[in-house]
């Protein structure tokens, strides 16, 4: 058994995040203020890199401050990974142990140093990383996850919380320590019930594979991107898909309101987003009037503007400011998390006191090629991205199509190390379309351009041949 679970902690969670359901805003941030006090003595009593990035920053100001973390600067992704080794509150975690263990698949889900969950995020912002997570963060992830998801069957999620009865497909990479697939495994080592009840599918394998392998797991669940779950309409509307699910799980991209309607009347299924990340895995549920609620009690989001100064509610931010109240072996305090994110002052009507959001999530699209046999081939950008990064090692970069045998590939990076990415990515984007079954495909080269953005800052990586995207 894991021992990444406290069913004592997680009995003393689950009631507080029940609690707090019914308690009022003022209730919300005074939880988040404790919890934010303990984040950050932690953080400079432990951490070598936070005490020395707060170092102009006097302890008394902090703590005497109604708001302490506008006296704290900003941290990247890129700067905590080059400061790892003293980012992190243990001594015993290093950068280098910790990628070693990464690369080897058969540890997912495996207990590091019997005390920790570790995975890797994808390289979305140009710059992967390694997250680490204690037993307090985990059991922060589970009761959260068992107990704000919200549905229209509510008596029956409340007898079943954990979704026993249920059988859950999880259509995501598998090939790596990435955290859903992680979180999935570990639930499936901790209890025997829930082994049974979760199924994972791989984003990589063709079509084809994928709907016959749905077809006989039937699910009642499916927890994917919005992305895949298009897909599966399309094939259910051909026939091809023959499962009747009562709910889908979507988040990790931009879930439109065509894209909502679409897979609810094909599928007959309710669609419920949710907003995660590596950095905190479960940071919003929506709720049944279909608005985004932030897991406040437990995460911190700010959003800025370029300047990183704060934006009004109502007001989109250029990127959002992440602090994680859970996780004291990795301090995220002030993060720069790279969403642009929308929050909103007025309360929901359903009741909740927790704060709506808006999240403006990825736009890549999928590809659709032409096949071997006749019939389109659609290759999903998950996976497109996932085959980059994972066999090419090549994480900033944007995918064109021009045609439906073409594709055009741009990396920012020159010279000879540009020319030695591009000739990798090259090798397996053929192997991944070949296997995918579709007609072998003519690759543009652009080494060294610059990647173009929007007004968010992200680079759209992947883009269909008639482009919409917008972030």
């Amino acid at each position: 058994m894991s021992t990444l679970y406290d069913p004592l902690r997680l009995s003393a969670v689950s009631l507080d995040v029940l609690t707090v359901g019914r308690a009022t805003p003022a209730a919300v941030a005074a939880r988040q203020r404790a919890r934010l006090g303990a984040v950050l003595n932690a953080a400079r009593r432990d951490s070598r890199f936070y005490r020395q990035h707060w170092s102009a920053v006097d302890e008394a100001d902090l703590h005497a401050a109604a708001h302490p973390l506008a006296l704290l600067p900003v941290v990247t992704r890129a700067e905590l990974m080059a400061n790892f080794d003293d980012w992190v509150t243990d001594p015993r975690l290093k950068l280098a142990d910790l990628q070693a263990y990464t690369a080897n698949p058969a540890h997912i889900a495996e207990p590091y140093q019997g005390r920790y969950m570790v995975w890797e995020s994808s390289g979305t912002s140009g710059q992967p990383g390694i997250f680490v997570q204690d037993v307090q963060a985990m059991t922060a992830y589970d009761a959260l996850e068992a107990l704000r998801r919200c549905t229209p069957r509510s008596l029956v999620r409340w007898m079943d919380p954990l979704c026993l009865s249920e059988r859950i497909a999880l259509i995501t990479a598998v090939g790596g320590h990435f955290a859903s697939h992680v979180s999935a495994q570990r639930l499936r080592q901790i209890n025997p019930w829930v082994a049974h009840t979760i199924q994972t599918f791989s984003i990589m394998q063709p079509v084809a594979d994928l709907v016959a392998a749905l077809n006989a797991w039937n699910p009642t669940v499916i927890a994917t991107y919005p992305t895949v779950a298009v897909l599966l309409a399309e094939q259910a509307a051909q026939g091809n898909l023959r499962i009747h699910p009562r709910e889908m799980w979507v988040g990790g991209e931009t879930l439109t309101p065509v894209m909502r309607e679409q897979v609810e009347r094909t599928l007959g299924c309710t669609v419920r987003n949710n907003y995660g990340a590596s950095e905190f895995l479960t940071m919003g549920w929506e709720c049944s009037h279909g608005h985004l609620h932030l897991n406040a009690d437990w995460v911190v989001l700010e959003p800025v503007d370029e300047h990183y100064h704060p934006v009004p509610p109502g007001q989109p931010s250029y990127t959002t400011l992440l602090t994680h109240l859970a996780n004291t072996v990795q301090p995220l305090v002030r993060y720069d998390l790279g969403d642009q994110l929308t929050l909103h002052s007025e309360r929901c009507d359903c009741g909740s006191p927790l704060p709506v959001i808006e999240v403006q999530g990825r736009r890549d699209q999928p590809l659709v090629l032409s096949g071997l046999h006749g019939a389109p081939v659609t290759l999903l950008p998950m996976a497109l991205t996932t085959v980059l990064e994972d066999e090419a090692g090549v994480y900033d970069f944007q995918l064109r199509q021009h045609d439906a045998r073409t594709l055009v590939l741009r990396l920012p990076q020159g010279g000879e190390a540009g020319q030695a990415a591009m000739t990798r990515c090259r090798a397996a984007l053929h192997t991944f379309a070949s296997e995918q079954g579709a007609l072998p495909i003519t690759l543009l080269e652009e080494v060294g351009q610059a990647l173009p953005r929007g007004r968010s800052g992200k680079v759209c990586r992947v883009v269909a041949a008639d482009p919409a995207c917008t972030c």
